[in-house]
């Protein structure tokens, strides 16, 4: 009673099944996809995983390396499977920059205070109005950030304008006159086909000159992006992208931005399989900016959805058999008239489907959408607003400090994707509470200011004796009344003029603790672990 509550971790197989759906089932699951990280010093070990020990590198020194991009006349030429597809990019690699980070994360665990910082490296290009992109996770809970050009030493303050943590871009820009003299912005191109050359450049770990990396675009489809644990459309290349590649460009043939490599795959069996944002994602991103002079995010319908494959599913809802599609707890047909088959998939180009989020994709927040359902054998047209999408459980803190109370050594926060991951390191997949993962998957908060509120820790002092163990328990009740929110748990305990506090838990656990005895304690506690306050700054206000 009271220990952790977890999955079992997911033992990989070593064995390989020969059909084609398990093996893209093993390799192409979402844990083994990981996001380019920037650059790191070594001496700097800043992200200590819990459970399991880290994969040993596949890197072997006698293992023969990609021979280099051909060159001609000065002019990088990228490698593909014909010259004539060969790529002259070298004015255009002169707009690639290397971004320098220095960042302050905050400590889920201990959420009234933050890590220790680190620097980092990364690359970016820049693109007009004097502007310059990269990865929104290279410069996340950044407290200062440098740009430098190409065949320059002089690194150079820049602003950070806005951060778009689904779509994993982040805008800069460079108060400075002398850095935009002699740079000329790069120009987007139109969304490349399969077999497209790419040439991916940037900065990546091994060096302090620029890097050329060159391939094909072997897939296009909605992707998971791992930073902003959201499913947008992206590109699969087969080149080579390391860590500090984070943020750089690539360029199709004709010397053209049509993406930004941002993750790659890492499993065993698969080698040299990276993923580019691509040249949709990245104009709804700056376009959102102009729109709204700010960053407001990618709008989703806020449901749940399953597919109407089944015959019998379609005949028991009342759809004819003419009729394709599925969503809401209605049945949605069509999305601004196009129509959504069986599947969840939409025409996206000759000979090529897409999963029907990409519509909804390319919309903006506070647009509004044209929907036909089917409701009871009856076919409705709708026009809907859409807006951000809200979870139970949000899937980012957009850079924000955790929330935290203190009451009698009871540490009380919010739960959010960025604190799993804080608590169970990467797997938390596998490590958390089942309950807190069936809620991280399809809850959807009831009021707009609702939270998931946890026990996270309790720090032993003689007033709380007996409930050492309780750990990232959710908090169901307070005295009988329901808790919304940290905010509103942390008022009725303060108000509070009861014998007693008492707190329903999840797992039917119950605490209770003499409310003159737990006020009177948390003043020693805090003194005890040199926290600066019972409640975080926003909790104040």
């Amino acid at each position: 009673m009271g220990k952790k509550r977890g999955r079992k971790p997911k033992t990989p197989t070593q064995t390989l099944d020969h059909s084609v759906a398990s093996f893209e089932d093993d390799v192409f699951s979402v844990t083994n996809v990981e996001i380019i990280n920037p650059t790191t010093p070594a001496t700097v070990n800043h992200h200590r995983r819990r459970g399991r020990p880290r994969k040993r590198s596949r890197y072997s020194p006698n293992k023969p390396e990609k021979p280099p991009p051909l060159m001609n006349g000065g002019e990088v030429l990228a490698e593909g499977p014909s010259s004539e597809g060969a790529a002259r990019v070298v004015p255009e690699m002169d707009a690639v920059v290397k971004v320098f980070c220095v960042h302050t994360e905050p400590n889920f665990s201990l959420p009234w205070q933050r890590k220790r910082q680190y620097s980092s490296s990364s690359s970016g290009f820049v693109i007009g109005g004097k502007r310059v992109l990269t990865n929104a996770h290279s410069v996340e809970h950044f407290t200062q950030v440098k740009v430098k050009k190409r065949g320059s030493d002089t690194k150079y303050l820049a602003t950070v304008l806005a951060i778009g943590t689904e779509c994993d871009i982040a805008m800069l820009t460079v108060n400075d006159d002398e850095f935009w003299e002699g740079v000329s912005p790069v120009e987007f191109g139109d969304l490349p086909s399969l077999q497209d050359a790419v040439t991916v450049v940037g900065y990546p770990i091994g060096g302090d000159t620029i890097s050329v990396t060159s391939g094909v675009v072997s897939r296009i489809e909605i992707l998971s992006y791992v930073h902003g644990s959201t499913e947008l459309l992206g590109l699969q290349i087969d080149a080579a992208i390391n860590s500090g590649n984070s943020g750089g460009p690539a360029f199709n043939d004709r010397g053209k931005c049509v993406g930004i490599a941002f993750q790659s795959l890492k499993h065993e069996d698969v080698e040299n399989i990276g993923y580019v944002i691509p040249t949709p994602v990245i104009l709804h991103f700056i376009q959102d900016y102009e729109k709204n002079g700010a960053y407001t995010g990618f709008p989703f319908l806020g449901i749940e959805w399953q597919k109407m494959e089944n015959p019998d599913l379609r005949i028991a809802m009342g759809m004819k058999p003419d009729q394709k599609v599925l969503k809401p707890s209605d049945i949605i047909l069509s999305f601004d008239g196009v129509n959504i088959a069986n599947d969840g998939t939409v025409p996206f180009r000759h000979g090529e489907r897409i999963g029907f989020s990409y519509l909804i994709s390319q919309k903006y927040t506070g647009d509004s959408a044209a929907i036909q359902v089917l409701r009871d054998s009856e076919s409705l047209s709708f026009d809907i607003k859409l807006s951000t999408h809200k979870r139970l459980i949000p899937p980012h803190v957009r850079g924000r400090p955790p929330s935290f109370y203190i009451i009698a050594g009871f540490v009380f926060t919010t739960v959010s994707v960025p604190y799993l991951r804080s608590e169970y390191g990467k797997d938390y997949e596998y490590e958390a509470p089942v309950k807190l993962l069936d809620k991280l998957l399809h809850s959807m908060p009831r009021s707009p200011n609702e939270q998931l509120v946890v026990v996270s820790q309790v720090l032993v002092a003689d007033v709380n004796i007996g409930y050492e163990d309780i750990v990232n328990t959710q908090v169901l009740a307070f005295n009988g009344k329901p808790v919304n929110n940290l905010r509103s748990l942390a008022n009725m305990v303060e108000s509070c003029d009861d014998e007693f506090l008492k707190f329903d838990l999840e797992y039917e656990q119950i605490v209770v603790l003499q409310t003159k005895n737990a006020k009177a304690a948390t003043v020693d506690i805090l003194t005890t672990h040199c926290i600066p306050s019972a409640m975080s700054d926003d909790l104040k206000r």
